[in-house]
């Protein structure tokens, strides 16, 4: 299978020290901690990430499921990376059908995804309605300028600014952010400017 790579992240396409998939696997390493019950990856992509939890975790997990647009990104998935409490599921994220197809989740992980969808209240509820109460939400974005200022990518919608991104998780009970330079992610330091931020949030 030849794939349109694009902007996507695909380990067995790229040298181990490209700097893009150390950030990416630097936030699903972090993200290890947080990660319990059923789970659910949204937005996975090629689907390494979701691989990565079900190894790492199967003790703390029942299932991990990962949900990507692309039917052919999950067909690769699908053939790269089996484990038997893994799944992979071709969907749209925005669906607020979604529930009804995959069910909700006790932990979500969803990496790189707001920037690239218009439709960012749709996204927003869904997080909220396929998650159990109790449960653990976890969001990555990188900065930019703000909601509908062009950006630099081609891939992405807009890049939302640090403040925008913090005021979108007010309806959950607790909420931290953390911030990533590189594939150091820590809580913020004054004067440093981060190029990504992760809002850590619990239902």
């Amino acid at each position: 299978m030849v794939l349109d790579t694009g902007e996507r992240v695909i380990p067995e396409y790229m040298k181990p020290m490209n700097k893009l998939l150390l950030e990416h696997i630097a936030r699903y390493q972090f993200a290890l901690y947080y990660v319990s019950g059923r789970v659910l990856d949204l937005s996975c992509g090629a689907g390494y990430g979701t691989h990565m939890i079900a190894k790492e975790k199967k003790q703390d997990i029942t299932e991990v499921v990962g949900v990507d647009i692309d039917e052919e990104i999950i067909s690769y998935a699908q053939a790269t990376y089996y484990h038997p409490q893994s799944s992979f599921v071709a969907a749209n994220a925005t669906d607020e059908r979604l529930i009804g197809q995959i069910g909700s989740f006790d932990t979500i992980i969803s990496f790189e995804t707001l920037e690239h969808i218009e439709e960012e209240e749709h996204l927003l509820e869904n997080y909220y309605r396929l998650l159990n109460p109790g449960g653990s939400l976890l969001v990555s974005t990188p900065f930019g300028d703000g909601r509908g200022v062009p950006c630099g990518s081609p891939f992405h919608i807009h890049q939302l600014t640090p403040d925008e991104f913090r005021s979108l998780f007010t309806d959950y009970a607790e909420t931290e952010f953390f911030y990533q330079k590189g594939v150091l992610i820590e809580p913020p330091r004054p004067a440093v400017k981060y190029p990504l931020g992760i809002a850590v949030c619990k239902k």
